[in-house]
C-alpha cells in the first residue's frame, strides 16, 4: 500500500508543480486577510428539564444570540402569557461577557424543590446599548435587572416578568447583528450622510433597511444636519422588498401618487444608495403604487474626488509621494515650500486649490496659488481642518467653544454651541460630507472621542453644532484623529505604546498596535489607506494587520479635507 501511494504521488506531482503561463491576472488577498470569510450565527438551546430559576434566567439571557423566528428559542423560557407580550426587538444590552454576569436568586438552591415562585436579580457589566431604532451607543456601567418566575403546571420553572429587549455579550454581538449605514441627504440635497443602524443578521437586509429608512428618522444627534426625501405620509405598502434581476421592487402607499418628480427622484436616489451601502446587490429601485410603476429619476450628487495618494513634505518638497518620488501639487506646493518657518501641519482642500497650513508658532495660514493669508493667530491653536465647502476650522486647545470657520475670503465665522461641556480639545476633523465634525475633548477628567452635526446656512457657512454624541472613551491623550471613509474614525493614542483605535461612528471599535514612535496619522477612504509617520520621519502604510515602512525623511504627513 505504501508503494502504491508513493507511485500515485509521483504521478500527480508533475501535473501541479509548474507555474501557470496563461489566463487572466487575479488580485490576491491583502496581507493578513483570511481567504474564507466564515458566515455563521451562534445558536442557543432551549430550557433544560428540571432547571431551577437561576438556570432558567441564564438560559434566557443566552438565547438572545438566536434571532430566528423572532427569538423563538428565548420565548421557550417564558410563561405562555409573557411569550405573547415580550418584545425582543425593543433593544439590545451589550455586556462584557457571559462570565461577568452576576445572578442572585431569592430562593436558595436547597429550597427550590418546595418553592412555587422566585425572583432573580441580574447584574450586567454593560459596554453599550442598541435602541429600538437600531442606534448604537456606548453605555459603560451596571445596573440590576429583576426577573420574576413561577413554577408551571408541569413542574417546570418559567419567567413571568422580564424586561423587553435582549442581552448579548460583546464578543458575539457582531456575529448576531450587522451595521447598516442608512443614507440621508445633507441640507443642500447634494451629498449623502450615513447613519449606522444595527439589525439582526440573516433577516432580509433589503426589507430591513428599506423599512428603517422609509418608516424611521435620522438619529437625534444627526437630525439638525440632514433630511430625508420620504414624506411622513408615505409608507411601505408591503412588508417585503423583492429583488428581481438586481431591481428592488418597493410598493408604497397611495399618498406617493401625487409626489412631484424631484421628490420621487430624491427618494429613489436615497434608497438606492442605502441598499448599496448595506451590501444589497441592486442596480436600481422601482417604486409602485397598487401595482402601477411610478416614474422616478435619480438626482446628481457631489462626486467624491479620486484617491490621490499620500501627501507629504519631504526634504523641502511638498506633494504626493509615489515610491521615492514626490510630485508637486499645482497651485499650492510652491507656496508651501516658500514658507521660511517650520511647518507643523498641512490640510489640503478637496480640489487641491488651497491648503490650511499651521506653522510651528501655532498660527494658521491659507495657502493658495500666488497668496499666503494669515487666518488665525490665537494662542494654543490645535491643527486646523478644512471642510468640503472650503472653510478652515480653527480652535484653541484650552477654549473648545471658541471654534471659528474661515472662508477662502479670509472672513471668520464663529460656530456656536461647540462642545459646551468640554474643558479642552486636542483634535478636530470635519467629515467628507461636511455634515459632521469629530473631535477629541476633555470632559471632567475623561477624554472622549465625540461627534456633532454641522448646521449650515443656505450658502453653506457653518453656523452652529448640534448636540454632542459621545463615541468612545479613551484612556490616554490622542496624538491624531482622522476619518476612514464616511463611517469610521481612526485615533492615534499612546497609553503605553502607540495604538490606533478604529472606531465606527455608531458602532463598536477595535484597537491595534501602531508603529513604534508614531506621532501623526492621516486618514483615507479605507483602513488600508491609513498612513502614520514616526518620530524619525518614517512613513508607514497599513497592510492588512501589519504596518510597512514605505518612505523616510518625512517632515510633515499632510491630511486631506474630510479624511
Amino acid at each position: 500500500m505504501r508503494g502504491v501511494a508513493l507511485l500515485v504521488a509521483a504521478l500527480l506531482l508533475p501535473a501541479c508543480a509548474g507555474l501557470p503561463t496563461s489566463g487572466d491576472v487575479a488580485v490576491g488577498l491583502v496581507l493578513g486577510e483570511s481567504a474564507a470569510d466564515v458566515d455563521f450565527l451562534p445558536v442557543a438551546s432551549g430550557p433544560i428539564q428540571g432547571a431551577g430559576p437561576q438556570e432558567i434566567v441564564e438560559g434566557f439571557l443566552e438565547a438572545g444570540i438566536t434571532t430566528s423566528d423572532n427569538w423563538a428559542t428565548a420565548r421557550e423560557f417564558l410563561a405562555p402569557s409573557l411569550q405573547r407580550s415580550w418584545r425582543p426587538a425593543a433593544g439590545v444590552s451589550i455586556d462584557v461577557g457571559t462570565e461577568t454576569r452576576v445572578l442572585t436568586s431569592s430562593v436558595p438552591a436547597d429550597a427550590v424543590d418546595e418553592a412555587e415562585s422566585a425572583d432573580v436579580q441580574v447584574r450586567l457589566d454593560l459596554v453599550a446599548i442598541v435602541d429600538e431604532a437600531g442606534a448604537y451607543a456606548e453605555a459603560p456601567g451596571s445596573s440590576p435587572t429583576m426577573f420574576a418566575l413561577e413554577r408551571m403546571d408541569d413542574g417546570e420553572w418559567r419567567i413571568t416578568q422580564a424586561p423587553d429587549g435582549i442581552v448579548i455579550d460583546e464578543p458575539r454581538f457582531s456575529n448576531v447583528f450587522d451595521g447598516y449605514p442608512l443614507q440621508y441627504f445633507d441640507g443642500a440635497w447634494s451629498r449623502l450622510v450615513p447613519d449606522v443602524r444595527w439589525f439582526p443578521r440573516r433577516q432580509s437586509p433589503a426589507t430591513t433597511v428599506t423599512q428603517a429608512l422609509i418608516d424611521g428618522s435620522p438619529s437625534p444627534w444627526l437630525g439638525p444636519a440632514v433630511q430625508t426625501a420620504f414624506p411622513a405620509d408615505v409608507q411601505l405598502a408591503q412588508d417585503a422588498v423583492l429583488i428581481t434581476d438586481q431591481v428592488a421592487e418597493v410598493a408604497l402607499t397611495r399618498s406617493a401618487v401625487g409626489l412631484d418628480q424631484v421628490t420621487l427622484s430624491r427618494m429613489r436616489t436615497q434608497l438606492q444608495e442605502t441598499l448599496k451601502a448595506a451590501g444589497v446587490s441592486v442596480s436600481q429601485v422601482r417604486f409602485a403604487v397598487d401595482g402601477r410603476t411610478l416614474e422616478a429619476g435619480v438626482v446628481e450628487l457631489v462626486d467624491m474626488p479620486a484617491d490621490v495618494g499620500t501627501l507629504v513634505l519631504q526634504d523641502g518638497v511638498f506633494g504626493r509621494i509615489v515610491g521615492d518620488e514626490v510630485t508637486a501639487v499645482p497651485g499650492i506646493s510652491q507656496g508651501i515650500v516658500a514658507i521660511d518657518q517650520p511647518i507643523a501641519s498641512i490640510d489640503v482642500a478637496v480640489d487641491d486649490s488651497h491648503a490650511a497650513v499651521q506653522l510651528a508658532d501655532g498660527h494658521v495660514y491659507l495657502v493658495s496659488e500666488g497668496s499666503i493669508d494669515e487666518l488665525d493667530s490665537r494662542p494654543g491653536l490645535i491643527e486646523p481642518s478644512l471642510d468640503p465647502y472650503g472653510y478652515t476650522w480653527t480652535v484653541p486647545a484650552g477654549e473648545p467653544g471658541a471654534v471659528k470657520a474661515w472662508g477662502s475670503d479670509v472672513v471668520e465665522h464663529p460656530v456656536a454651541n461647540a462642545w459646551p461641556n468640554a474643558s479642552a480639545i486636542s483634535d478636530l476633523r470635519v467629515s467628507s460630507d461636511g455634515a459632521r465634525v469629530a473631535a477629541v475633548v476633555t470632559v471632567g477628567q475623561q477624554r472622549w472621542v465625540v461627534v456633532a452635526a454641522v448646521v449650515r446656512d443656505p450658502s453653506g457657512v457653518p453656523i452652529e453644532l448640534g448636540d454632542v454624541k459621545q463615541i468612545t472613551l479613551i484612556s490616554a491623550p490622542a496624538t491624531g484623529l482622522a476619518w476612514l471613509g464616511t463611517e469610521r474614525l481612526a485615533v492615534l493614542v499612546d497609553p503605553q505604546g502607540p495604538q490606533v483605535l478604529t472606531q465606527m461612528v455608531g458602532g463598536p471599535g477595535a484597537v491595534e498596535a501602531a508603529p513604534e514612535g508614531a506621532v501623526s496619522i492621516a486618514g483615507a477612504r479605507t483602513v488600508g489607506g491609513l498612513r502614520v509617520v514616526g518620530v524619525g520621519g518614517q512613513l508607514f502604510a497599513h497592510a492588512g494587520s501589519t504596518w510597512r515602512e514605505i518612505a523616510t525623511g518625512i517632515t510633515v504627513l499632510a491630511t486631506r479635507a474630510g479624511e
